[in-house]
């Protein structure tokens, strides 16, 4: 293995945990502002707004990494390689 496939392979890694981390932040931030709509008890369900248009994004960044929980490891980086032959 070279040096540039490892460093291919770890890029791939952190951008999967990159996936990861913007699924939890989506969920946290949209679960309050559907809280906030429970609680103002509007009629009209607005968070749909940001759900949907960040939800594009999300979607756009899943397919962009091919979702996988990524943890760096030598078995991990392996297997990332393979695919790349």
């Amino acid at each position: 293995m070279t040096e540039e496939q490892r460093q291919w392979a770890i890029r791939r890694i952190e951008a999967k945990r990159g996936f990861w981390i913007h699924l939890v932040v989506y969920i946290t931030v949209n679960a309050l502002l559907v809280g906030i709509w429970a609680t103002a008890s509007d009629d009209f369900f607005w968070p749909i707004w940001p759900i949907l248009g960040w939800g594009i994004g999300l979607v756009s960044h899943a397919i962009a990494v091919m979702v996988g929980p990524p943890q760096i490891s030598e078995q991990r980086i392996n297997r990332e390689l393979e695919r790349r032959s």
